[in-house]
């Protein structure tokens, strides 16, 4: 008798993480492209990609809250919910406010489900297997990463913007039917959270380490962001397709992807910081040579690069807060990350999209690479 094969719970979340992370980063292409295609300039697509998380910005550090108290499951489909909500928006009422709307939807709730989806993960198989896991659901979300620009960019090119926020809107139905129906088991509320009273969210800035990772988190985070806005705009500038946009979007997410797979071993010869700070150091040498670079192929070749320093920076992360944060009160460190995070994405395409529309996108990719670089030597972990 063959014995039925049962997927392991982790496997599962890390599938449902994929299904709804890829609705985000497909969307994030499509709305900006739309937007382009509507004849919006640079600063309307900045406000557009603010939107994503202007309102995780002040509603992470709820969430994760929220995830210690009641578990991760509501959360969790009730971010599913709205991320396939937020789409919809625009697959029924195409058009500019459709698309505020969409950004500000699929924003708030794929926050709602990530902060949950990390508290899980680092309860899920123990101290022993966290590090492990974080960087399986790095991989996952790599995936999704590189998918959804993909079949956003080919979508957009063969059947126009509402079809493709119309299968968008498909993707978070897995989800949705496997959280709705408790097909996986998945770590209830934290117990030392009904034991004691809310902290501040300030107790983890003034923690020397966490704080450090914090800052570096946050720089990382703006390279990050910068290359998600500077790709549609600057591609659409020089006469790219939608297509093209998305591989060299992908090409990226295939860096963070290659680089995780290789985490378990740099991890066992490289120390965190040091793979923190060297991904600043990475991140400011390609914003020096952005503006050289007029082809697909030279932004495909970039943008791995820049993929492959900013990739392996979450698992580390992930992993330091989980090891740092009180008992009862990981979720909250995630949601203050997220906070910090969301806070970056906001600031970022206004500052930058506004700056960029003034002045043009070199002296903006210039100044963000001398600050990253200044940033690589401030946060470099002292001589032993």
């Amino acid at each position: 008798m063959t014995r039925r094969f049962r997927p392991s719970p982790f496997g599962v979340l890390i599938a449902l993480g994929v299904a709804n992370h890829l609705v985000l980063t497909g969307s994030r292409v499509a709305v900006s492209l739309n937007a382009l295609a509507l004849g919006e300039n640079a600063a309307t697509v900045g406000g557009l990609m603010a939107l994503f998380a202007l309102f995780p910005m002040f509603l992470a550090i709820p969430a994760g809250r929220l995830a210690d108290r009641v578990g991760v499951r509501g959360p969790m489909l009730a971010g599913s919910i709205g991320t396939a909500a937020g789409v919809l928006v625009v697959t029924v009422l195409p058009g500019l406010p459709a698309l505020f709307a969409t950004a500000m939807l699929t924003g708030v709730s794929f926050m709602l489900f990530q902060v949950a989806a990390q508290y899980a993960t680092g309860e899920m198989g123990g101290v022993a297997a966290r590090s492990r896991n974080f960087g399986l659901l790095a991989l996952g979300y790599s995936t999704s990463s590189i998918a959804g620009p993909m079949i956003a960019g080919v979508m957009i090119d063969h059947a126009g913007y509402r079809a493709t926020f119309a299968l968008l809107t498909l993707l978070p139905l897995l989800p949705i039917a496997v959280l709705a129906t408790n097909r996986i088991a998945l770590p209830g509320a934290h117990p030392a959270r009904a034991a004691r009273r809310d902290g501040s969210a300030l107790d983890f800035v003034s923690h020397r380490e966490m704080r450090r990772v914090f800052i570096i988190n946050g720089l990382v985070s703006m390279a990050w962001e910068l290359h998600t806005l500077f790709v549609p705009i600057y591609g659409h500038t020089i006469g790219l397709s939608a297509s093209r946009i998305g591989l060299i979007l992908a090409a990226f997410a295939a860096a963070t992807f290659t680089v995780r797979l290789a985490m378990p071993a740099i991890a066992s010869r490289v120390s965190e910081h040091a793979v923190l700070t060297s991904a600043l150091y990475v991140g400011a040498l390609v914003y020096l040579a952005l503006p050289f670079s007029r082809t697909a192929g030279a932004l495909m070749g970039l943008s791995f690069c820049l993929g492959l320093g900013l990739g392996a920076s979450q698992p580390m992360v992930m992993s330091l807060l989980h090891s740092h944060a009180p008992p009862g009160r990981m979720g909250e460190a995630a949601g203050v990350r997220l906070s910090l995070v969301n806070s970056i994405s906001v600031a970022v395409p206004l500052v930058f999209g506004a700056v960029g529309g003034a002045v043009g996108l070199s002296p903006v990719l210039w100044s963000v690479g001398v600050f990253l670089a200044t940033g690589g030597w401030l946060t470099r972990a002292p001589r032993r």
